[in-house]
């Protein structure tokens, strides 16, 4: 059959969709938007989203026992991985989702263990303070984790409901010649990013890992999409706003994240590292064709292509294994490499001088660019990388509001940060290696600061 008469086929078959078809994609798919992308306000936390809301309040329920939880979870995460690493037992070896999640590289299996041995060391207070402390594992064990463990329950068993639906066919056939142009990536990986902004990064690298493996990214374009559009929530732009205490100037603040992000979006794909990766699927079959010649509009064919994976998921016995296999993914891959790599990070930034040698360099930048107190704010350059609320828990004590409002912008635009994002990346099928967030990470600073130095002269 020719090409012709395969497209002619296709759309017969399209026609043939009955009006319960596109329930099966019109239903899920409105749930996923509302718990996903839909802004709820509330009176402890302003905008959020369901799903993250969800989540903060089963963490206020579990307050008391999520890190003694998590530290029994990684103490069986680590045993399994360990025993299955060097025994490859049958048990393990045949059925594929206990292989993928316990039978790893040996450096996870080291990572692993690590993570183990500073959750029980912070949880037990035993060492060295400075393992233990509140700014150090306490930080990851007490507050980050129970976040991650929480956030990753509610979004991994929800998720299915954006991926396998025919959400993502209808926006990439809408976007596509919008986001190919702009940002070298699919249309579909507009919802990526509106479930980080709307919600928080790390849901958005958990979807774009997914469709990573599932075959809907090349290797480039989910390394681009997890190191560039994974934003941070609007939530937690406020969190750092609050912590240097200028919280009134919300409105000129998130212009200049949207101004430099856009900015850094469009140039950060187009020089290495990242267009170095190549374009290669996991799965070839699933690519996205730019040029159609089936005769349909853009809505025609993406409506069809969702009707059609919509109706390929009707299964919920199926949909729901798959949300679960999400939330062990998350919880036994992701949450032990995070507070290993996490703790490490946020020791070094604490206790070393090795942030403030990096942000030396800084210095005649920020003063050519008439940055006041330009040596205080040069360390908080780089310290971001080991966490994204350092910068402004180092700079609340800088006295020009100048300052502060241009460490705030640049703490959220730098994007990378090993206690979390930076962390989950690496702990992802997500093809990024550490020296990649490096580069990166001082990528987007070289490129976002003077976009926000100047954005400031104009605002303040």
């Amino acid at each position: 059959m020719s090409d012709k008469q395969t497209e002619k086929a296709n759309v017969q078959q399209r026609a043939n969709f009955k009006a319960y078809d596109y329930l099966y994609f019109i239903i899920p798919s409105v749930i996923g938007i509302l718990l996903f992308m839909f802004p709820i306000t509330t009176a402890e936390d302003g905008i959020t989203i369901p799903v993250a809301f969800l989540a903060e309040q089963l963490g206020e329920l579990l307050e008391g026992i999520l890190p003694s939880l998590l530290t029994i979870m990684l103490l069986f995460v680590a045993i399994m991985t360990v025993w299955s690493s060097m025994s490859k037992p049958s048990f393990v070896q045949q059925r594929p989702v206990l292989k993928e999640l316990f039978d790893v590289h040996p450096v996870w299996v080291m990572i692993r263990v690590l993570g183990l041995i500073l959750a029980v060391l912070t949880l037990y207070e035993l060492g060295p303070e400075w393992i233990w402390s509140a700014a150090t594992g306490g930080l990851l064990l007490f507050d980050l984790a129970p976040l991650l463990f929480t956030i990753f329950l509610f979004a991994g068993l929800l998720l299915p409901l954006l991926l396998n639906f025919g959400l993502l066919e209808l926006c990439g056939e809408l976007l596509n010649r919008v986001m190919r142009p702009i940002f070298t990536l699919p249309g579909r990986s507009s919802i990526d990013c509106l479930t980080s902004w709307m919600g928080d990064g790390t849901i958005g690298v958990l979807l774009t890992n997914k469709q990573y493996e599932q075959g809907f990214y090349t290797q480039r374009e989910a390394a681009v999409i997890g190191t560039t559009f994974s934003v941070v929530s609007i939530t937690f732009s406020i969190v750092v706003l609050s912590y240097l205490e200028i919280e009134h100037l919300f409105m000129p603040y998130y212009l200049t994240l949207v101004v430099a992000g856009l900015i850094a979006a469009v140039i950060i794909p187009r020089i290495p590292p990242l267009s170095r990766k190549p374009d290669t699927y996991i799965e070839e079959q699933q690519q996205e064709e730019d040029h159609k010649t089936d005769g349909l509009s853009p809505l025609k064919r993406g409506l069809y292509k969702a009707v059609a994976r919509a109706k390929e998921n009707s299964n919920p016995v199926q949909t729901l294994s798959g949300g679960v296999k999400n939330v062990l993914d998350m919880w036994f891959a992701v949450i032990p490499v995070v507070i290993a790599i996490g703790t490490v990070a946020v020791i070094i930034a604490e206790h070393t001088p090795l942030f403030a040698y990096l942000g030396a360099p800084f210095v005649p930048l920020l003063q050519l660019l008439q940055v006041p107190e330009a040596a205080q704010a040069a360390e908080t350059m780089v310290i971001g990388f080991a966490d994204m609320l350092l910068p402004a828990i180092i700079g609340s004590g800088i006295e020009s509001e100048f300052t502060r409002f241009v460490i705030a912008c640049l703490s959220v635009t730098q994007l990378i940060y090993m206690s979390e994002v930076g962390g989950l990346l690496l702990a992802s099928k997500l093809p990024v290696k550490f020296t990649d967030l490096m580069i990166i990470f001082i990528e987007r600073t070289l490129i976002t600061l003077p976009v926000i130095v100047l954005m400031a002269h104009i605002i303040l």
